[in-house]
Formats: structure tokens, sequence, C-alpha cells
């Protein structure tokens, strides 16, 4: 495994280049500079409301400094809330190159396509020249997520995604899985894994509270694709999602855009405290895979039993099918196929051994076919942030 070293400490299995808009209304100038780089390894995300956001700049933050990122171009009109100038300077003090082009300022939109165009082909070129290091296993971030979710799911490609994930905790990988509303009713046979007397409460307390924000809410994380194929309950849905944990110890609970201070299996809370403000947690899977990224994961586990053909942007996203009906049409957007273990033609600890090694494959020039097709799906929208809740990374 080799990667690229940050001053941070972290490494980066990617170099990859970030357009970042910081208002809506520059979306279009960052998608024309990566559509005249389109050979640069350069991806678009943003911040699209004009309205102040403290999740949106902490995750924002979090994204432009991961370890997958080597350069960030930041595009805003001029006159949004965002502080791009705070930005700018957390960029700089992770020891990233940056640069800021204000569409206001840079005389509109063709001035700002061609300046920015410029500054990303520069930058890839300085990238291209840095060295990569050694890397272990161990420094791996890794998260799952399960989505377009059937009853195949829980039976082989959550459970297979679980063994991987004991695998990595073994190596003393981090490991993050979520997602809090899809958990319920299993937070007290989570809770009995965790790593203190303390964060078995705070577990409980977390999956509760997402019963409570979906009970506000009206409406559970359950879509009309789920019972199609064949999951009857959120209860049954959460058993299939919980698999996807494997069976290591619970170190801790992290937010979104918060690093594990240590290696071990931590679970992602999504919902936020207190009653609903700005509607569901996580409107589609991409936006819960943005989490999931902006904790540091280098790449992300995505199961499916319906089929899925997201990507990301910024960190590789590894398909692992369980459906094998479903593996006969989609091939051509999987990675695994874990629908053999229903057929008798593999184990959970085969396909999970398959995981394993594709992860660590991606640390040594390997891609993922949703990279291979293009998939750099990215959605970023407001939510209320809090403070930690008592017992996160109580083991550390």
């Amino acid at each position: 495994m080799m990667a690229w070293q940050r001053s941070d400490g972290r490494k980066g299995i990617r170099n990859t280049i970030l357009i970042a808009y910081t208002v809506e209304c520059a979306h279009h100038v960052c998608t024309r500079i990566a559509q005249d780089c389109a050979d640069q390894d350069a991806q678009v995300i943003g911040f699209s409301g004009c309205f102040p956001s403290g999740y949106g700049q902490d995750m924002m933050a979090a994204l432009c400094t991961h370890p997958n990122v080597g350069a960030v171009q930041i595009v805003s009109l001029g006159c949004e809330n965002f502080r791009k100038s705070d930005l700018v300077r957390q960029i700089e003090a992770s020891g990233r190159p940056v640069n800021l082009i204000t569409i206001q300022d840079a005389g509109g939109t063709r001035a700002a396509i061609t300046e920015g165009s410029a500054w990303v082909r520069a930058q890839r070129a300085a990238l291209d020249a840095l060295p990569k290091v050694a890397m272990d296993p161990s420094e791996l971030v890794i998260g799952t997520i399960c989505g377009g979710s059937d009853a195949t799911s829980g039976l082989a490609g959550n459970p297979a995604a679980g063994r991987a994930f004991d695998r990595l905790v073994a190596a003393g990988a981090t490991c993050i899985f979520e997602e809090t509303g899809e958990l319920i009713g299993c937070e007290r046979i989570m809770a009995a894994r965790a790593a203190t007397p303390e964060l078995q409460t705070t577990l409980v307390a977390t999956v509760e509270k997402a019963a409570r924000y979906y009970a506000a809410m009206g409406y559970g994380s359950f879509s009309q694709g789920n019972a199609t194929g064949g999951l009857s309950t959120i209860e049954e849905k959460s058993l299939g999602a919980y698999a996807k944990s494997g069976d290591s110890q619970i170190n801790g609970i992290l937010r979104p855009a918060e690093q594990a201070a240590t290696g071990g299996l931590y679970l992602l809370d999504v919902v936020p405290d207190g009653p609903p403000k700005f509607g569901f947690p996580n409107i589609n899977d991409t936006a819960e895979i943005i989490e999931l990224i902006s904790c540091g994961a280098h790449a992300v586990i995505f199961v499916t039993g319906r089929g899925s053909v997201v990507g990301s942007a910024i960190s590789p996203v590894l398909k692992v099918c369980a459906n094998p009906q479903t593996y006969a049409r989609m091939a051509g957007d999987m990675d695994v196929n874990a629908g053999r273990i229903l057929h008798g033609e593999a184990s959970l600890d085969d396909v999970g051994d398959e995981i394993f090694e594709k992860l660590i494959g991606l640390a040594k020039g390997g891609t993922t076919v949703s990279e291979d097709l293009g998939h750099h799906e990215f959605v970023l929208t407001y939510k209320t942030t809090s403070r930690p809740e008592p017992g996160c990374h109580s083991a550390a």
C-alpha cells in the first residue's frame, strides 16, 4: 500500500483536486472548470445554501482537508454568508494549496472559469510530482452504508461487510458504520458490545433519539423499494443494517465531520439533537456517504440489494451486491457479488475476505467500478449541529 503523506500525519489513497463552491450561484462555474479539467482528477463539491450553516461550514472544512485531497480551488459568488476566508485559512493550515476565486471580483463567469482552470492544471502537475509513502492497513479509515436494501441485504451483503470490518478492526484500522435511524430495535444488542458502561447508555440514547426524530417527522427510514424487496418493517431492516457493523467492540460515537481519536469501530450518529428543524437527517444515500467521508473515510463499502449506481466525490465507493438477480442485471455497476452466498457458492467469510482485499487494492492503485464509470455524486444540505454526546471516544 502506497499513499500521499499529509501534514497532519494522515495519508491519502487519492490525490484529488477539489473545486468547491460556497453557494449554489457558483456551482455552474465549478462545473465548467471541472469540464475543462476533465483529465485532471478534479471533482466538484460545495454547499448550496446562502444562509449561515455551522454544519455546512464544518463539513466543507473536513472535506477540503480530507487525506484524499491534494489541493482545493474555492469558488465564491461574493455576497453569500459562507465564511470563505475561514475555509481558506483552514485549508492553508493543513498544508494544501488553495486558491479563492470570487466571481463578482474576477469579472464574471468566463473570467472565473479561465482562472480556475489554469490553477487546477498547474496544481495537477505539482501534485503528480509528489512522492508516495508506505501505508499500513492500520492507517485506513473505512465507512460502510447500505442503500437500496432488500431482503437479501441483511442475509448476505451486510454480514459479509461486517466480516470485512472485523478483519480491518483486528488490523488496527478505523471503521465507521451508520445510520442511527436504521438501527431502531437493535440498540440494546448493539450496546452490549460497547467498550464502557457509559458508552452503552449513550448508544441506547442515540438510537432512541433517532426514533423520536423520525416519529416527529411522521416517516421513518423505510422506502417503497425496501417493501417491494421483501422487507416488512423498520425492525427487520434494522437487523440487516446492524449486521454490517460486524462483531467487534464499539469504541465510540462520531458526529459528521468528526474524526476518531483511535482505531477501532465507531457508530456515526446522523440525527441532530432536538426537534426536527431542516427535515429528514439524510435525504439520500449520497448525503450519508459524504458524512462518512467527512469523518476521514478513505473508502466506503456500499451494500445494496435492489441496486445502486452512485459513487462519490473524494473517496471511492465499493459496491457489494447482495441480490444475485440484481447482480445479473447490473454487474457493470458492482464490485463484489455477495449473492453467491445465497446460492451456496461462497461463505460470509469468503466474501468478507474479498471485500477486505479489494479495499487494500484501492491503496495499491486499484479503482472501483463507480470511479471507472465517472460517478462522483455529492450532496450537502442544511442540518443542525450539536456537540458530541458524553461517552464519545470513551475507550480512547
